[in-house]
């Protein structure tokens, strides 16, 4: 194996590498003659890996085999161009159906990854872009997939309130908060959030699922919050109602795309 300046991220690398060439689990002696890694460095490692879900260990035995995490990473990354490919369509649609701005995002550790974002050119310019990352936890479409991932997963992520960031002071700003956010998300059917990013922009998002079920991406919806939350409604429930019917738009693009991902229809 060739030096590196991150020894300890190289070696991890060179197990992964290992162990995904393999077609069965994997006893330790080969992954050390392999990599050609001191023995104390590989058990070091594997079990940092077995921890972070990466690596599962066969009960008993020193065989080692790639975990759900690995593979999370890598349906992730198998998912990123057809997202980006077969969403770009929908977004046109959506866009041109409400003159708003909306985007496909993937959860990325805590953050969003904006994927792809077709704006209207009525809009106001947004902080969001293509490659931008924003924390889950603040936006829409990182509620959207956290409410459908296992709250032990969500857990993980948000172990405490060293986990959580705000841009203008809003927001939740703990496990439980979150948790309660979460709670409504499912409720309502959709994800939602008011100038947690942005002072005066909300947007709401609908979840995209694999064929399993497994929350993959959101699509949603940008907005100034005044067209949903306008002064002369007769009452808060005029503006959800417009919220939902906007997360209605973004539920039926985000099944149009599924359905594209799944070679369903085209």
């Amino acid at each position: 194996m060739s030096e590196s300046k991150a020894p300890a991220a190289s070696a991890t690398l060179a197990i992964l590498r290992v162990l995904s060439r393999m077609q069965r689990p994997t006893g330790a002696s080969v992954i050390i003659d392999e990599t050609g890694l001191p023995r104390s460095t590989v058990y070091q490692l594997l079990k940092i890996l077995v921890d972070e879900g990466f690596l599962v260990r066969l009960d008993g035995t020193h065989r080692y085999a790639l975990g759900i995490a690995a593979f999370e990473l890598g349906a992730a990354f198998s998912y990123h161009q057809p997202l980006t490919r077969l969403g770009r369509p929908v977004l046109n649609r959506l866009v041109q159906q409400t003159r708003f701005s909306a985007h496909v995002c993937v959860l990325h550790g805590r953050d969003v990854l904006y994927l792809d974002e077709v704006r209207d050119p009525s809009q106001s310019p947004l902080i969001t872009d293509v490659g931008v990352r924003l924390p889950s936890h603040l936006t829409a479409s990182g509620r959207a997939i956290l409410a459908e991932l296992p709250p032990a997963q969500v857990r993980a992520l948000y172990p405490d309130r060293g986990a959580f960031t705000t841009r203008h002071g809003t927001g939740p700003n703990g496990p439980s908060a979150l948790m309660r956010i979460l709670r409504q998300v499912r409720t309502l059917g959709f994800g939602f959030v008011d100038d947690d990013v942005t002072p005066g922009i909300s947007s709401v998002a609908s979840v995209v699922r694999d064929p399993h079920g497994h929350p993959i991406a959101s699509v949603a919806l940008t907005f100034a919050t005044a067209e949903v939350d306008r002064p002369d409604d007769d009452s808060p429930a005029e503006g959800l109602s417009r919220r939902r019917q906007y997360a209605a738009m973004t539920a039926e693009c985000a099944h149009v795309l599924e359905e594209r991902l799944h070679g369903r229809r085209w």
